[in-house]
């Protein structure tokens, strides 16, 4: 039991704590309850009375159009998510002698524990959440299970051995959605690691306390049952038993150290304080701690330590569909389509209030020609006793039909409804383009999954990826045996949704039309169809494509040996060219040599003819004349030959 010093310490930090959580309570009650409520209400169908726009409106119908939204948008969502099967990959920081084996066995490991805790699911209501309020919350939390698993025993004698289960106890992290309702956290913060502190504020059964209780992870104090308060209810429609029901507020963050410090169990040793405080034995002057306390009614302290988790992070992780600049809640599904959901629901009830006015009118029955205590009520087949003409006694009002209009009306609204959402209506996907197109189909369609992909943006960096380093960081605490402790990079494994996957599936096929089938990105691109399509053998076809894609090694060796056949009667019809060429040029430059010695042989002839008719002295003068002009003429051609013969590569 507590001492009455320990006991008033434990009382001032409960009034700190609640009076904390009483202020952001007050907050969101005055700015978001009416909204998230009215919000939830749209999404089930259910009509209130303050959905009535006027007195005579007798019709309680709420159309459909905002839950498809919701719905059409959060499955977008989770098919990107978790249609792939594995929805997050594990990189090493660093090079490790192990290499990639640990990374490998991580992953493993961790994929099995979440698919044992039911993470997808849990998950799935956290995007619900948030597409209904705009914000979705989860609150990471370990649990301590029995683990049965089969194994052989060997009996008492030693002689024999039986099929049996051994019992392991082991810790689970598992993860719970929270609901706005339930959730509080200081209205200035726009994200949980920013804000002072984080509360979660909702009933539980009285049986989880005790059992907390007795695996040590609460104080065994006493707690008494409350009855219900309509604040901390997301359904009003719904009859709990409030004869075993606690209040338990689970607050996370900053306390005043001081406070923290005294309000420990005062059974505890010094040195145990300072383990359950996380102390690491500095001297910390700072006027707060992280903390995680726990109140049961306001009263009860159940739980009072300083942060025990290695990474010093708060147990709550959330996302905004849509942020809101400078807001911790954000905008969802149901705040987009609002105004054109309630002006849809008005203009339906009102058509189907003129309907019933049109198929059953009002009657005007002279009261006095009727026959003395009959009740006037119109059925098929009643027969109805007048005292005159029933012509003259009884007259309907009548009311002319509804106007087609109003039909038109009424999907233009339910237009605005996925104009505001970003949500697809397959059945009405041809409306969406502006002239009902294929480029008009297509170009909506692209808009539509921009949107898609900014919220899946969102979903991942500030919810999926953290929440699995918060879980893989507690296994490692926890449970140091299967998980080691290492530094690992998470990365989302989320690819396109149903609606992406199909509007990229066109586009390839267009693109594929455009190409012939020899064209070496032609097999690329049938791949990707096949990938970006939901087919029950998408992993054997993709198989047998790139099998097929694979060159057969005897047809490749034949294109080699006959490629390098080729080459080398390339070479010879090379070299027999060449060969060709050289004995042309041969031909050419003799040629030359004769058509040049040609003059010379002539300008002889013509001097000895001329010598013969000259006396003998200039016959002997002409005749060295000639002599000395041949030999210029001789050198001159040599000159000539020699030039030619320097032009040539080889010389001849």
């Amino acid at each position: 039991m507590e001492n009455d010093e320990t006991k008033l310490v434990s009382e001032k930090l409960e009034e700190w704590v609640m009076d904390k959580c009483q202020g952001w309570r007050d907050n969101y009650d005055s700015s978001y309850r009416e909204s998230h409520e009215e919000y939830y209400r749209l999404w089930r169908g259910i009509w209130a009375k303050e959905d009535s726009l006027r007195t005579t409106e007798r019709s309680r119908i709420i159309t459909p159009a905002l839950q498809q939204a919701v719905e059409s948008s959060v499955a977008e969502v989770e098919e990107a998510t978790f249609g792939r099967g594995a929805w997050f990959d594990i990189r090493d920081d660093y090079q490790d002698e192990g290499g990639s084996q640990d990374v490998e066995f991580l992953k493993a490991q961790l994929t099995e524990d979440m698919e044992f805790a039911k993470a997808r699911s849990t998950i799935s209501e956290v995007l619900l959440n948030a597409a209904i309020y705009g914000t979705g919350i989860g609150e990471i939390y370990l649990d301590e299970i029995k683990e049965h698993i089969p194994a052989i025993q060997t009996t008492p004698d030693g002689q024999t051995q039986q099929v049996g289960v051994m019992e392991k106890e082991r810790f689970m992290v598992k993860l719970r959605p929270i609901m706005p309702q339930n959730f509080l956290i200081d209205p200035l913060a726009t994200s949980i690691e920013e804000a002072l502190g984080c509360a979660i504020d909702m009933y539980v059964p009285l049986h989880q306390v005790e059992q907390d209780q007795e695996k040590g992870f609460l104080r065994d104090v006493e707690v008494e049952t409350v009855a219900s308060d309509d604040d901390l209810e997301p359904d009003q429609d719904i009859t709990v038993n409030t004869d075993a029901r606690v209040r338990l507020t689970r607050y996370y963050g900053l306390v005043p150290r001081d406070l923290l410090e005294e309000a420990e169990d005062d059974e505890l040793e010094e040195d145990e304080i300072a383990v359950a405080l996380g102390d690491s034995g500095d001297d910390d002057d700072s006027g707060y701690v992280e903390a995680i306390v726990i109140i049961a009614n306001g009263t009860t302290l159940l739980k009072a330590v300083a942060n025990p988790y290695m990474m010093e992070d708060r147990p709550v992780v959330s996302f905004k569909w849509d942020a809101v600049p400078s807001k911790f809640w954000g905008r969802g599904i149901c705040e987009k389509g609002y105004n054109s959901q309630k002006a849809l629901d008005t203009e339906l009830r009102a058509r189907i209030d003129a309907l019933a006015l049109t198929v059953h009118p009002m009657m005007a029955v002279d009261a006095s020609r009727m026959p003395r205590g009959s009740q006037f009520e119109i059925r098929p087949g009643k027969t109805l006793l007048t005292n005159g003409n029933p012509s003259e006694i009884l007259q309907p009002f009548k009311f002319g039909a509804v106007d087609n209009i109003t039909f038109t009306q009424g999907a233009q609204l339910q237009n605005m409804v996925q104009q505001a959402t970003g949500a697809v209506d397959t059945a009405g996907m041809a409306s969406m383009g502006a002239d009902g197109t294929a480029a008009g189909i297509s170009m909506s369609l692209g808009a539509i999954i921009k949107r898609h992909k900014r919220t899946l943006l969102n979903f991942q960096d500030n919810f999926l990826i953290p929440f699995v380093q918060k879980v893989a960081h507690r296994y490692m605490q926890f449970d140091p045996d299967l998980y080691k402790a290492q530094d690992m990079k998470f990365v989302a494994s989320s690819s396109l949704g149903i609606i992406a996957r199909e509007y990229e599936v066109t586009q390839l096929v267009q693109l594929l039309q455009t190409m012939p089938a020899e064209n070496p990105a032609y097999q690329l691109l049938v791949s990707n169809v096949v990938e970006s399509m939901n087919l029950s053998k998408r992993e054997q076809i993709l198989a047998e494509l790139a099998k097929a894609n694979q060159p057969d090694p005897q047809a490749q060796e034949e294109q080699q040996i006959r490629k390098q056949f080729e080459l080398e009667l390339a070479k010879a019809n090379l070299q027999q060219i060449q060969l060709q060429n050289q004995e042309i040029q041969s031909r050419i430059q003799q040629n030359q040599v004769e058509t040049q010695l040609l003059p010379v042989s002539e300008e002889t002839d013509r001097i000895s003819a001329i010598a013969k008719t000259l006396p003998a002295d200039e016959f002997q003068q002409a005749i060295e004349m000639a002599e000395l002009s041949l030999k210029q003429q001789e050198l001159k051609v040599k000159e000539n030959i020699v030039e030619l013969q320097m032009r040539k590569p080889n010389g001849n």
